[in-house]
């Protein structure tokens, strides 16, 4: 997120109006409902995870055990069942 001035943007009565509520501070101003971005959007942390989780899978597919991929993977033992469970619903609706 990027920070924009308001003098820039918005008409100079609407600046003097919104200084009577907050003067010099910065405030958030939250997008409109349906023009919400969805998280991962704007990088490719999304795609990363999946590829990281299709990994995982297919690892557990192949023999190795819940506690050694926890290890390998750097996570908890719950996060990888939750992975493997996820993967396995995921595989079987397609």
């Amino acid at each position: 997120m990027s920070y924009k001035k308001a003098k820039d943007l918005l008409p100079i009565e609407l600046v003097e109006l919104i200084q009577q509520y907050v003067d010099g501070e910065c405030i958030y101003i939250p997008r409109r409902e349906g023009t919400k971005k969805g998280w991962g959007t704007n990088t490719s942390t999304r795609g990363e995870l999946n590829r990281r989780n299709a990994k995982i899978y297919a690892d557990y597919l192949s023999g190795v055990d819940l506690n050694t991929l926890s290890r390998n993977y750097h996570l908890s033992y719950k996060s990888i069942q939750r992975i493997v469970l996820t993967e396995k619903k995921r595989r079987k609706s397609l």
